[in-house]
Formats: C-alpha cells, sequence, structure tokens
C-alpha cells in the first residue's frame, strides 16, 4: 500500500492501516527494533541505519504503546479463545515448569515531562515476572547429585548471595543489582546433567498486582496444557505472593523453594552463633547447607533451636540485626518453606532446584526497561514495554504472530466489505 497524494487508501482504517502513514510492515519493524534496543531513540537509529527506515523517536514510542496494550488484552483473553496470546500446542509438554519473581521498573506521572515525579524512591515500582518451560528431563531412582555443586562451597559467592539478601530489606533495586550480576548468574547453576533442559519458554510481566498476575499464569498455563503435562513444577522464593500463587493457581504443581534463597539465611545464622569464629562460621554453614541439599532440613531446624534456647527468644521490639532475632527468623523461614525443600526427591525426579531459568529472565528484562535513563509512564507506558519484551522473548515467536494477525496485515482475516444497494435513478 502506497500514499497517492499525500493520503492513503480510503479503507486503510477498516483494513487496520494507521492514519500517519505506519503500515503493517513498518509496524512490526519498529515493534522487533523497540523490543530489543536501550531505548526509542535507538530503536530510531537502527531502524534508519539498518532497515533504511526514518522513523522519529516520538513515532516508535506511539507504536509501542498501541502493540503493547493490544498484546497485554490478548494476555488476558479467555484461553479458551483465539484471541488469547499463549498458542495451544496439539500435544500437552512431558515436563512443565512454571518459576516467577519480582522485579522493579522506574516510572512517572503521565503528562509531566521526564523526570521522576513519582512519590516514593526515586519513582521504583515493582513489577510481576514469571516464565513458563516445555521442560525435557528424566527421572532417577538415586539422587544424582548427592553433594551440593561446588559453588556453595566458595565463600566469595556465599557472601555475595548473603549480602544480596540483607540489602533486599533496606534497598530492594540495590540487591537486585547486586543478584543479576555475572558472577552470581554462572556460579549458582549446577553442571551437572540430571538438570532439565528447556524446550520452550514463554514470559509473562507486568505491573498489576499479585493477584491479578496469578490470573495471567493461570490462562497463560492453560493455554499451554501445563495442567495436562505428566510432570509439574512451580519454584519460587520465600516470598509469600509466589505460594498464594501457587495455591490458588497451580496446587497440583510440584512446590520448590529456590535452593539458593536458604543459603542467605543460614550463612547470617552461622555467622550470628559463632561470632569471632571464622572457621566454625564456614564449617557451621557448610554443615547446615548441605543438610539443606540433602533433605534433613529438620535437623538443621533442631539445631537452629538449641542456638535459640542458648541467645534466648527476641522481644517483639528486637531489631533485624539482633543475634537472637537473626536465629528466630531463620528457624521461621525454615519451617514455613521445609515441604518445600525436600531436594533429593525433586533431583529423582529430574526437576530443577533453584530458579536459574527465572533469574537469568529477568536479567533479560532489565536490559530493556530499566536503567539509570529510563522512566516510563505509570502505569500505561510501562506495562506496554513489558508486554513488548516479554513477547520478544518467548520462544512461540507470539509477537510475530500478533503482528501477522493485526487488521492491516496481508495475512490477518480482513473485514467484510460493506454491501452495496442498489438503487434506481429517478428522473
Amino acid at each position: 500500500m502506497t500514499a497517492v497524494g499525500g493520503l492513503f487508501f480510503p479503507q486503510r482504517e477498516a483494513l487496520g492501516f494507521d492514519p500517519r502513514e505506519v503500515t503493517p510492515g513498518v509496524r512490526a519493524k519498529i515493534s522487533h527494533a523497540a523490543a530489543e534496543a536501550r531505548s526509542f531513540e535507538r530503536a530510531s537509529i537502527v531502524l534508519k541505519h539498518v532497515g533504511n527506515l526514518k522513523i522519529s523517536n516520538d513515532t516508535v514510542q506511539r507504536v509501542m504503546g498501541e502493540v503493547g496494550t493490544e498484546l497485554a488484552e490478548r494476555r488476558d483473553a479467555d484461553p479458551k479463545t483465539a484471541d488469547a496470546l499463549a498458542k495451544r500446542p496439539e500435544e500437552p509438554p512431558k515436563m512443565a515448569i512454571v518459576e516467577c519473581d519480582g522485579g522493579r521498573i522506574r516510572a512517572r506521572e503521565p503528562g509531566h515531562g521526564r523526570g521522576v515525579t513519582l512519590s516514593g524512591e526515586k519513582g521504583w515500582r515493582e513489577t510481576k515476572n514469571a516464565c513458563l518451560i516445555n521442560a525435557l528431563g528424566q527421572t532417577f531412582t538415586e539422587d544424582p547429585q548427592p553433594e551440593p555443586p561446588e559453588c556453595f562451597f566458595d565463600p566469595k559467592h556465599v557472601a555475595k548471595i548473603a549480602q544480596t539478601e540483607a540489602l533486599s530489606v533496606a534497598s530492594p533495586q540495590a540487591a537486585q543489582a547486586l543478584a543479576s550480576s555475572d558472577e552470581i548468574e554462572d556460579l549458582a547453576q549446577p553442571s551437572a546433567d540430571w538438570r532439565p533442559k528447556r524446550k520452550v519458554r514463554t514470559v509473562l510481566a507486568s505491573m498489576e498486582c499479585s493477584r491479578q498476575f496469578g490470573k495471567q499464569m493461570f490462562r497463560e498455563a492453560k493455554r499451554r496444557r501445563f495442567f495436562d503435562a505428566a510432570i509439574k513444577a512451580f519454584l519460587g522464593d520465600g516470598l509469600p505472593w509466589n505460594w498464594s500463587i501457587w495455591r490458588e493457581h497451580f496446587r497440583n504443581f510440584t512446590a520448590i523453594l529456590d535452593f539458593i534463597h536458604p543459603l542467605s539465611y543460614l550463612y547470617l545464622a552461622a555467622k550470628t552463633v559463632h561470632a569471632g569464629q571464622a572457621d566454625d562460621v564456614w564449617s557451621q554453614y557448610v554443615a547446615w547447607m548441605r543438610g539443606c541439599w540433602q533433605g534433613e532440613v529438620g535437623q538443621v531446624i533442631e539445631e537452629l533451636r538449641l542456638h535459640q534456647i542458648k541467645l534466648g527468644q527476641p522481644p517483639a521490639d528486637a531489631p533485624d540485626s539482633d543475634p537472637r532475632q537473626i536465629v528466630a527468623t531463620t528457624i521461621n523461614y525454615l519451617n514455613n518453606n521445609r515441604e518445600r525443600m525436600n531436594y533429593p526427591e525433586y533431583r529423582k525426579a529430574g526437576l530443577p532446584v533453584t530458579t536459574a531459568w527465572m533469574e537469568s529472565l529477568v536479567k533479560e528484562m532489565n536490559y530493556r526497561v530499566k536503567g539509570t535513563e529510563m522512566f516510563w509512564n505509570d502505569p500505561a507506558g510501562a506495562e506496554a514495554i513489558l508486554q513488548i519484551r516479554a513477547a520478544a522473548l518467548s520462544d512461540d515467536d507470539r509477537l510475530d504472530r500478533h503482528l501477522l494477525q493485526r487488521p492491516g496485515s496481508p495475512f490477518a482475516k480482513q473485514p467484510k466489505p460493506p454491501k452495496l444497494k442498489s438503487q434506481t435513478c429517478k428522473p
């Protein structure tokens, strides 16, 4: 379709052509460039030098808002309808893995220009992220890796995990920046062959509350036939909203606590009960860490309770740094999650025991949506870019499929032309 005399074909709007002369092909190029480039300005530069298209920053931003809103609408569609974003497979997955975690994004009030105008912690808002993975794995009669990976015996690595956990209370964005470092991600992944292999990953991200996000996850899983899988698992950290989603929507999935998260509690507790004795601290941490890895969580809790008796119970107003409170918090954390810490059985079933897939995804999301100069209109602009990035990171080509199915695409079902009524000419 080309413009003639500055005007488009009269039926351009019925066919989905933008009145500002953005054709479906150009829209697709804009969508992919903006999904991968670090900013709308960089996307505009890529389009100019690679695609030979002169597209302004404002046009890129406008198109992203439109496409992102459309993706959100299809994300929330009834999973039984053709409008749903997820593609229903002919066969259910053999192994279905669901992981979720929180993230951070900076937002501003719409219509107030550039800069931070939201109140509280420089405009930081929480996001929700999830990956749903069709995986391939194998089962074992014995634990395929009874000893923990070497990375969990690395003092520098363990100290960084503990530091990340401590920061998460006072400064969530600083903790997330530390946790997403290459060192943690590379070391945190065990190298044994028993780990399942990713086949197809789809991604969800949203500014919605955990209750609404849980519904999004349920619709995605239902459309992809995850509930029909032979082996199903749901992984998360210790945040309550993770397990609220599991209880409401994924109760028949095996619940697994990411093994990395208890390590910080165990390390801090070991430092507390053996204060000033470096060798004893490390020996105690290793013993407790190995105990949890081998499924002996109950024994670890009993040992911590003995230390609690020696230290005494923390008073109601005890600060988090109080040794009595540190041990009590560790005991409560392990108690609340012990049913999700049967790691030898998970490994025998070929299931993952860390959220390495989720941590990797958060890093991929952050590349596009999080940075010192990135501020998104709250909430529409932030929601739109999250949808664009999530669709681009999904393995089922959902961004391309959506763009092809939009009105105006030569592959989309076109609206029927209006019926013309015959008229008799009167003298």
